[in-house]
C-alpha cells in the first residue's frame, strides 16, 4: 500500500511539473484594445469621452481615453472600434432562478417538478444562462434551484469549464424553508417522496444539518425563507443558518416580504432582503446599521401588472394593487433616503423573462431610483453584496474584462439597457450585434 502511494505522489508531481512547464512556454494572451465613444466610471457617476480599455489575459489593464492608453498598446492587439457606442461594466442580477422555467398556471410549478428530470432542467437552465449572459448580465447570484437538487451547482461549474455559455454564477443550490411553507402546494400527502422547491426543515438542528449539506454540496451562498403568507422560520432557526453559513464564509439570502418576517431574518443576521415589500422605516434603519442589502425585485411585479392591466377586476381589487404598488414605491424612497445598500435582481422564473433582467434596473427608475443608482446597484453594489468586489461591478484595472456596449446615454434613458449591442466577458466578445447586422 504504501509503495502504491508513493507511486501516486510521484505521477501527480510529474503531471505538475509538465503543466507547469507547459503553461511557462505557452505564448502569452493576445491583448485587447477596446475603444468607445465614452465609458460610465460606475463610481464618480462621470463619462470618460473617446475611452479605452487596454485587455491582457481577460483581464482590464488599463482605462482611460483612448489617445493616453494608446502609447501602452502592443502592436499586434486586437483592435475592438465602438466609437459610437457607450461601455459600461458587465452588470450582476442579484436574484435569479435559472433552473426555473414554470407555467403561469395555478399547477404549473407541481407539474414542473412531476414532468421535468433534474438533467432536462439543467439543460433547461442552460438556455436560460445564455439568455442572461446575452442580456449584458455577465455575473449572477442564482438564489434557489427551485426544486432541481444541485443542478445549478453543475451549471456554475459547466460554465467556468467553458462547456456551456453563460454568467459567472454563484449558487444557492436548494435554499431552506419551514416544513410546508415552500412550493409545491397541494401535492398528496401519500406521495412522501414528491421533490420539493427547497429543503424543508423544523427546528435548530435540521437547519444547522442542511446548511452543512449544502455547503457540502457545492453552495457559494445560503438562501432562507423568512415567511411566507406569514413568518415561518423563528429565529433561532434563523440564527443557526447564519451561524453555520457565516463560519464557512457564505452570506445569507432571505426571502422576506411581511413586516414579522423582515424582522425577524435582521434579528437573525442575514447579509440581505429579498424582496422586502412589506418593511417599515424602523426595518430599514436596522437594515442601514447592519449593512444589510435590499434586493426588492420589482420588475417582475411591475411586468405582471402591466400584462394584466386590461383584465376585468373589482374596484377593491384595483385599489389593493394600487396601494401595493405604492407601497413598493415608497419603498424604494425610504431606502433611498436611508441609504440603504441596494443591489438589483429580476426574479424570472419563466421561459420568456429569462434574458429580460433588463427590466427590473427601468422599472426602478419608473419608481424614483435614479438612473445612475440604479446602475451602482447592477455593478458596484451587486459585487459588494457577492464578495466580488475585487474581481467584477467596476471596468477598472486588475478586474474581470467584462463589459456591455450601447448605443446611447444609460443616464439619460435607461432602457437603452434593454438592448445591448456589444457583450465581452473575461475579455472574450459573446454578443455583438453590429457584426450581426453587418456593421
Amino acid at each position: 500500500m504504501k509503495l502504491w502511494i508513493l507511486l501516486v505522489n510521484l505521477l501527480v508531481a510529474l503531471a505538475s511539473g509538465w503543466a507547469q512547464a507547459q503553461s511557462a512556454s505557452a505564448p502569452p494572451a493576445k491583448a485587447i484594445f477596446v475603444k468607445a465613444g465614452r465609458l460610465l466610471d460606475v463610481r464618480s457617476g462621470r463619462y470618460i469621452e473617446m475611452a479605452g480599455i487596454l485587455i491582457q489575459a481577460g483581464k482590464v489593464q488599463e482605462v482611460g481615453r483612448a489617445a493616453d492608453l494608446q502609447p501602452h498598446v502592443p502592436d499586434n492587439a486586437t483592435i475592438l472600434d465602438l466609437d459610437s457606442e457607450t461601455l459600461l461594466p458587465g452588470l450582476i442580477d442579484c436574484h435569479t432562478h435559472l433552473m426555473a422555467r414554470f407555467a403561469g398556471t395555478p399547477d404549473g410549478y407541481i407539474l414542473g417538478l412531476a414532468q421535468k428530470s433534474q438533467a432536462y432542467r439543467a439543460l433547461e437552465g442552460a438556455a436560460d444562462a445564455k439568455a442572461t449572459l446575452l442580456a449584458g448580465f455577465t455575473t449572477v447570484r442564482d438564489v434557489e434551484n427551485e426544486g432541481s437538487g444541485y443542478a445549478d451547482v453543475a451549471l456554475r461549474d459547466a460554465i467556468e469549464a467553458g462547456l456551456v455559455e453563460g454568467p459567472r454564477m454563484r449558487v444557492a443550490t436548494r435554499g431552506i424553508a419551514a416544513v410546508g411553507q415552500y412550493n409545491p402546494f397541494g401535492v398528496s400527502p401519500d406521495l412522501t417522496d414528491f421533490p420539493t422547491g427547497a429543503q424543508m426543515i423544523s427546528g435548530s438542528e435540521e437547519a444547522r444539518r442542511a446548511v452543512r449539506e449544502q455547503i457540502g454540496h457545492g453552495a457559494d451562498l445560503i438562501k432562507l425563507y423568512a415567511d411566507w403568507l406569514y413568518p415561518t422560520l423563528t429565529i433561532d432557526e434563523m440564527r443557526v443558518i447564519v451561524e453555520e453559513a457565516h463560519k464557512a464564509g457564505r452570506k445569507v439570502a432571505a426571502h422576506a416580504t411581511t413586516p414579522e418576517g423582515i424582522k425577524n431574518a435582521i434579528a437573525a443576521g442575514v447579509d440581505s432582503i429579498e424582496h422586502g415589500h412589506g418593511a417599515d422605516r424602523k426595518s430599514l434603519e436596522l437594515m442601514k446599521e447592519k449593512g444589510i442589502f435590499l434586493v426588492p425585485t420589482v420588475g417582475v411585479v411591475n411586468e405582471l401588472i402591466e400584462e394584466h392591466k386590461s383584465d376585468a377586476i373589482t374596484e377593491e381589487r384595483r385599489q389593493r394593487r394600487e396601494a401595493f404598488l405604492q407601497r413598493i414605491r415608497q419603498l424604494i424612497q425610504t431606502a433611498l433616503s436611508l441609504n440603504v445598500k441596494m443591489a438589483t435582481g429580476f426574479d424570472a422564473s419563466s421561459e420568456r423573462r429569462h434574458g429580460r433582467n433588463a427590466q427590473e434596473l427601468i422599472s426602478l427608475v419608473r419608481l424614483g431610483m435614479p438612473p445612475l443608482q440604479v446602475i451602482r446597484a447592477a455593478t458596484v453594489n451587486g459585487a459588494e453584496l457577492m464578495g466580488l468586489q475585487e474581481s467584477v461591478g467596476t471596468l477598472e484595472a486588475g478586474r474581470y474584462a467584462d463589459l456591455v456596449a450601447v448605443h446611447g446615454d444609460p443616464l439619460a434613458d435607461i432602457t437603452v439597457l434593454a438592448h445591448v449591442d456589444v457583450v465581452m466577458k473575461d475579455g472574450i466578445i459573446v454578443k455583438d450585434e453590429r457584426r450581426e447586422a453587418g456593421q
